[in-house]
């Protein structure tokens, strides 16, 4: 069958076009629509900036997420006046009547049960404050331990840490949590997962993943 020059192009522009989006959806790892798997990570761009927008002009993210056992921490960094600002950590159980415990728990829990909310900063940002929640903290009991249990209520709890810069580079924020239902029981602890940031004259800025 003869087909017309025109058409042909049309038609080979159209199937490129296809195989664009196809492989757009594969590099992005799941269909539109779809939330992130639990373990992965999300960028978020700049406000008033599309996501293509941000990706072709290079923008570095202004905040960053992720989700791991259960939970999903979102981190950004605001009021940045150099070399200070406040790094703000928000941890979301995925489930309803889960809760967190507080950051004021020790490292290994109250007799090996459960594990403080964490949020610490290596590199050229450091701890300049301590760590805050938002939440109230409530002691809850636990069968099979003596002592008091220090929780937050069910829910999200945002956490505030203020930061300082030693100038430019490369820093980590290493957080650490567990949630836990007095329904379902708790979620394997998070220690120290690691999220990346680049210092420069412009101020902190979290890296791609």
């Amino acid at each position: 069958m003869y087909v017309s020059p025109s058409k042909r192009h049309v038609r080979t522009a159209r199937t490129a076009a296809a195989f664009l989006s196809l492989a757009a959806l594969t590099a992005c790892g799941a269909p539109s629509g779809s939330s992130a798997p639990s373990g992965s990570s999300a960028l978020s761009a700049p406000s008033g900036q599309g996501a293509a927008g941000a990706a072709a002009a290079g923008a570095a993210p202004a905040t960053t997420s992720f989700t791991e056992n259960g939970v999903t921490v979102t981190l950004s960094v605001s009021d940045w006046h150099a070399p200070k600002g406040t790094l703000t950590a928000v941890f979301t159980p995925e489930k309803k009547g889960f809760h967190l415990y507080s950051t004021e728990l020790p490292p290994t829990g109250v007799e090996g049960v459960g594990r403080p909310t964490a949020v610490g900063v290596t590199g050229v940002l450091k701890a300049d404050g301590k760590l805050t929640a938002s939440a109230d903290v409530r002691s809850i009991s636990v069968p099979g331990v003596d002592a008091p249990m220090p929780v937050y209520p069910d829910g999200p709890v945002t956490t505030t840490l203020p930061v300082r810069a030693d100038g430019n580079g490369d820093a980590t924020v290493l957080l650490g949590y567990a949630s836990c239902s007095a329904k379902e029981g708790c979620t394997i602890p998070v220690a120290d997962h690691p999220v990346h940031l680049r210092l420069t004259d412009s101020g902190p800025a979290f890296a791609a993943h």
